[in-house]
């Protein structure tokens, strides 16, 4: 599929929410967004192609997870807050919140945040962390490969469905930790708090077709398609 059709393809038919002018404060990329009506509704477009990131995710789980996951959890976020003040509001203005708004839009709204950032968290030959990058890391962790082994630990030991995460302190530290479900580390009620830099969803959908039930295997294969570039983007900002 070409670039054009792959575009058209993956917004054909979508609503969108608009949570503010500013929906993503915090250096997710907008880019490829497209405005829907005259409220600003919006709903990104994946940012490469299904197949953009084989042999270490199939296009299959891809598609399934951006244009069937994702899609949902951005159009129940939008039946959640139709009618409401949220409707005006940035998405991480609600999450500092979220604990007074309720499942629907916990949920839904952490699910569609998250893979937001998920998405664009990855990318093809761009897996090396800058000097500057890997020496924050090492700072933090003791080495790069201490630093992966500690996030990589926490999706591996996330029981049942969540997501690990780097991110960053109140305190402009870095650190890693994972929260269940569609939590993210901007809401109220994480487990975990701070800035979020890193993603990586260990959901079962996220890596069943291809990985099935070896979790593990496919938390290996993501280090080879992380977007140094979008992380570093990320936490310079948050500092």
């Amino acid at each position: 599929m070409d670039r054009r059709n792959f575009v058209k393809s993956a917004t054909t038919g979508a609503a969108a929410i608009f949570i503010g002018k500013h929906a993503f404060a915090g250096g997710i990329n907008t880019k490829n967004m497209e405005e829907k009506n005259t409220q600003g509704l919006l709903f990104p477009a994946l940012p490469y192609a299904y197949d953009a990131l084989e042999p270490y995710i199939d296009a299959r789980t891809m598609e399934i997870h951006y244009d069937r996951h994702h899609r949902a959890y951005f159009n129940n976020l939008v039946n959640a807050v139709k009618g409401t003040p949220l409707e005006a509001v940035k998405i991480e203005d609600i999450f500092k919140n979220i604990s007074a708004h309720g499942d629907a839009v916990r949920n839904n709204g952490g699910g569609y945040y998250n893979h937001i950032l998920f998405w664009n968290n990855m990318a093809k030959g761009l897996a090396t962390p800058s000097p500057e990058m890997l020496k924050a890391l090492e700072a933090a962790f003791g080495s790069f490969d201490k630093f992966k082994e500690s996030m990589s630990n926490a999706g591996k030991t996330r029981f049942g469905s969540g997501w690990a995460w780097l991110y960053l302190t109140a305190d402009k530290k870095l650190a890693v930790g994972s929260t269940p479900n569609q939590d993210n580390p901007l809401m109220d009620l994480s487990p975990v708090k701070g800035t979020p830099l890193l993603s990586l969803d260990v959901w079962e959908h996220a890596y069943y077709l291809k990985y099935q039930n070896k979790r593990p295997d496919y938390i290996d294969a993501f280090w080879n398609v992380v977007n140094w570039q979008d992380v570093e983007k990320r936490y310079k900002q948050a500092l």
